[in-house]
């Protein structure tokens, strides 16, 4: 009888580290059974529909409010899949506000859960520690410091790296690049990433657009926004008026790796710029009254996760009221004039890139994220402890 798996992801990045995984297990189980929340890179790589991970792609504590019934609807829709279905296993990614309260269920109904990409309540709502203990088979981390965090509050935890360490590359050469889009190979690119849903992109948008104005009047430069699939070029190209930026669609990877600068939301994004070693100021806004609540929840020296990583500010990061057109350009124009600053940034990348490569740098023979994370599950299916060869 062949293996029958419920996986879930809420958003972009959890869709493409999920896909992984799927297509890594397929390895040992070819006949496996795939079915739960999914993305589009999910559904490519033959994981079942049940519920749409787009309907769960909200940001923000006020902002999720009027969005509850929906998703209450659609948590159990995923639910009485599971209970229909009876998975051997489930293993839920991100999206903690929705799958934490999955685990939950699912624990009661005898499946064991692994949970890929650890909620962050080493930043806030340790509360949530307890009901992980009782319900989580093993964690998944996916950034340095979380194992030893993990394990020291008493949950079965693996650092496997992140999974897109040795991922994240350009496709084409920068000269073949600029010349795709028309960008003059002597002026200095500069990329724009708002965020890849549309309201943070919104929100985003009117202090990136006063910094793009104040750079281009400061000095001949070419800026690229390469839209998300969530968000599609109509939305940007409908927003950004007349400002310089060429919307292109997709592309990321090629778009950070060959700027001289990116101007970042801070996300996933951040931590590919990063692996690609592309100098980069972060941002991030939220509701006025999500903020005011995250003040008080939340207990992190940084906000970047890339700064998060290293331990120091590497990385400039304006958040919330300091995210200003004038801030954003101030900190751009700084980073390419100052040789000695780009250097310093470049070799801080570099460290956070080696960090985020899993146990031991990546090489051919080693095994790569999710390589790690299959032997665990495959050890977990088994019944015999989880560890990682």
């Amino acid at each position: 009888m062949p293996r029958n798996i419920l996986i879930s992801a809420g958003e972009a990045s959890g869709d493409l580290y999920a896909a992984l995984l799927a297509d890594e297990l397929r390895h040992i189980w070819p006949d496996a059974q795939f079915f739960g929340c999914t993305g589009p890179r999910m559904r490519r790589a033959g994981v079942e529909t049940v519920v749409d991970a787009a309907s769960l792609a909200v940001v923000g504590l006020v902002e999720v409010v009027s969005h509850i019934p929906r998703i209450y609807g659609e948590f159990r829709k995923l639910l009485a899949a599971a209970s229909r279905r009876r998975p051997e296993l489930a293993i839920l990614t991100d999206s903690p506000d929705f799958h934490l309260r999955l685990a939950r269920k699912l624990h009661r109904q005898g499946v064991p859960v692994v949970y890929l990409v650890a909620p962050q309540v080493w930043a806030w709502r340790k509360g949530r520690l307890p009901g992980m203990r009782r319900t989580l088979r093993h964690v998944l981390c996916i950034f340095p410091f979380e194992e030893e965090f993990f394990r020291g509050h008493g949950l079965p935890a693996t650092y496997i790296g992140h999974p897109l360490a040795g991922l994240v590359k350009p496709s084409l050469p920068r000269a073949e690049f600029f010349r795709k889009h028309r960008l003059p190979p002597g002026r200095p690119l500069i990329t724009v990433l708002p965020g890849s849903r549309r309201g943070e992109a919104a929100r985003h948008l009117p202090p990136l657009l006063e910094a793009v104005g104040r750079l281009y009047r400061d000095q001949a430069a070419s800026f690229i926004l390469p839209a998300s699939a969530t968000a599609g070029v109509g939305f940007f190209q409908e927003r950004i008026g007349g400002a310089p930026i060429q919307v292109i669609d997709g592309e990321n990877w090629d778009a950070i790796a060959h700027a001289d600068l990116a101007l970042a939301a801070s996300g996933t994004v951040t931590v590919e710029a990063a692996l690609l070693g592309t100098p980069m100021v972060t941002f991030y806004k939220v509701a006025a009254a999500s903020w005011m609540l995250g003040r008080m929840l939340v207990r992190v020296p940084f906000y970047s996760m890339v700064n998060l990583i290293a331990g120091r500010a590497a990385v400039p990061e304006l958040m919330q009221s300091n995210f200003t057109g004038e801030r954003l350009a101030a900190e751009a124009q700084r980073l390419l004039r100052d040789e000695g600053a780009r250097a310093q940034m470049h070799a801080d990348l570099a460290e956070v890139a080696a960090r985020l490569s899993g146990p031991g740098r990546l090489s051919p023979q080693s095994a790569g994220p999710m390589a790690r994370a299959s032997a665990i599950i495959q050890d977990i299916m088994e019944g015999q402890p989880a560890h990682v060869s």
